[in-house]
């Protein structure tokens, strides 16, 4: 339970401590005088920082904000219906969860590929239609669909989200007037609908690996590697001055940059924030496992791995990762990287699954929205 949308929950010590059971927290920012909470929920149980208790008391000031939270408190009786302050909720409370891994106008595309097919039907033929899509949509558009999916992941228990965000370009290709005019966009719809956003912009720069020519219908995507790094310079401080969101990077896969690009791309980042979050896609499926044995002699992840031109560590995560082999997700684990699975778009687009348990073993795992867009890389 978050102290707004989209904020980080405040500390909750108030769950054993100093007081014990049914302690004040003092999280509140209405600390001595001052007016009292106006609302009041209840809940049989909640997960606190330190654990699961029972009969916890959420307090909510007139600015809306989460104002003290106190557990081992007199629980409502079940028949009393008086208009009191204090709403029983429904089942447990749960903080707010993140969506790690979105692509929001791709929500728009509801409807146009959740049907029966040709036998040859595939990721690569539903991101065909994909590039049709996307010809069609406008800065207004592009605000107006993501403002929509961050409402419904608010309303789903989704307070924050991590916005892989790869339209760059108008639909010849071309730069607008501002270089930054979709991520803004992106911004205000977080602004809009009051989510917690890491924006990752995305470096996408070809079509395979080994540095192969973009396809017409990855125009919109394409940026150099200085309007790359110009562009986060230019988001770092619109970033910087709200108070829930912080700038990432996507090098969108191996096959869209190339080695060089990857570190570069990274460089680009670390000079203005060396803790930013590091998001790429990775083997999710099985003929980008071939085209990287074909490319390098070896899988996707062993690359980056073991010949990749950075080092991985915590900051990483490995976005899909379904193709991988039991000694990749072995170095997955060690390396500290998170691993972030998206069920929606694994399941709809047939990628396969990724092998939970052992990396669990391990490891952290990480996961997009399950009202996701049927959103998968490009």
């Amino acid at each position: 339970m978050h102290n707004q949308p989209g904020a980080p929950a405040r500390p909750v010590p108030g769950e054993g401590g100093p007081g014990g059971a049914g302690a004040s927290t003092g999280t509140g920012s209405n600390q001595g005088p001052g007016p009292g909470p106006v609302r009041s929920l209840f809940a049989d149980a909640a997960l606190l920082p330190g654990g699961w208790r029972r009969n916890v008391r959420f307090d909510i000031g007139a600015d809306g904000l989460l104002h003290d939270v106190v557990s081992g408190v007199e629980a409502p009786r079940p028949d009393d219906r008086s208009p009191g302050p204090i709403e029983r909720l429904r089942g447990p409370v749960l903080p707010g969860l993140v969506d790690l891994h979105s692509h929001g106008f791709q929500r728009a595309m509801a409807g146009l590929t959740e049907r029966a097919g040709p036998a040859a039907d595939s990721f690569w033929t539903w991101r065909q239609v994909m590039y049709r899509f996307l010809e069609w949509l406008s800065p207004d558009d592009i605000e107006a669909i993501t403002a929509q999916v961050f409402v419904e992941l608010l309303e789903h228990g989704y307070t924050a989200v991590a916005e892989f965000h790869y339209l760059h370009n108008d639909p010849e290709g071309q730069p607008y007037a501002d270089p930054a005019e979709l991520s803004l966009r992106i911004v205000r719809a977080a602004e809009q609908a009051g989510i917690g956003l890491t924006l990752l912009p995305v470096l996408y720069r070809h079509s395979g690996f080994g540095g192969a020519e973009p396809t017409p219908g990855q125009r919109r995507f394409v940026l150099s590697v200085e309007r790359y790094a110009a562009l986060l310079a230019t988001l770092h401080p619109h970033l910087q001055r709200l108070p829930h969101a912080r700038l990432g990077t996507a090098p969108h896969s191996l096959r869209a940059v190339t080695p060089d690009e990857l570190r570069d791309a990274i460089a680009a980042l670390d000079a203005l924030d060396a803790t930013a979050p590091i998001h790429l896609h990775i083997a999710e499926q099985e003929a980008e496992v071939s085209a990287c044995l074909a490319w390098s002699n070896a899988r996707p992840v062993e690359w980056l791995l073991t010949r990749g031109p950075v080092q991985i560590g915590p900051r990483w995560c490995l976005v899909h990762a379904t193709q991988t082999v039991a000694a990749e997700i072995d170095a997955m684990a060690r390396s500290g990287a998170v691993v972030g699975l998206c069920p929606s778009t694994e399941a709809n687009l047939g990628d396969g699954i990724f092998s939970a348990a052992r990396f669990l073993a391990q490891g952290e795992i990480g996961r997009a929205s399950c009202r996701e867009r049927v959103s998968s890389p490009v």
